[in-house]
């Protein structure tokens, strides 16, 4: 019986193992393929929100200044929308200053891994200041950094 027990939970095992080695390869996605999943903001929104985010308190604290220092900066670094990839792994809060057709004609240009305890942020930088993230707690190594060939990629374990 205890042999037969090792011989069946063998196999079991070793597929346990072979799961959880399994690297994937990520890219940066198409922003063309992109979907803007919320609503931006309407200006009463943004409004409301900068009365609270910017109020006297928060002001004497010295918490973002340079945003709070008028309606104008607000709302030009308020002002987005979550946007995800096609397949949904990565996502980012982008412009709504910036037309929907501007942000899907958007180039990747590079892709870097920031690593924080136990959270890995893969980031892809866009043309005109776009980026989206893919978060997990997978280790993330980038094999290619530049997407200007079309070839940046990450491994992650």
């Amino acid at each position: 019986m205890r042999t037969r027990l090792k011989t069946t939970l063998l196999p079991v095992l070793f597929a346990a193992l072979g799961a959880s080695a399994h690297a994937t390869e990520l890219s940066c996605p198409e922003l063309q393929e992109a979907v803007q999943v919320a609503a931006c903001p309407t200006d009463a929104e943004l409004r409301y929100t900068f009365m609270g985010y910017c109020a006297d308190n928060a002001r004497l604290y010295g918490r973002d200044v340079l945003t709070c220092a008028s309606f104008e900066n607000y709302r030009a670094v308020k002002n987005t929308a979550l946007w995800e990839s096609a397949d949904g792994s990565f996502s980012g809060y982008l412009s709504c200053e910036v037309p929907p057709a501007q942000i899907r004609a958007s180039q990747a240009l590079r892709m870097k891994v920031e690593r924080n305890k136990s959270l890995t942020r893969l980031i892809c930088d866009y043309d005109n200041d776009h980026r989206l993230e893919h978060r997990g707690k997978a280790a993330c190594t980038v094999q290619a950094a530049d997407c200007s060939t079309g070839a940046c990629r990450a491994v992650c374990e």
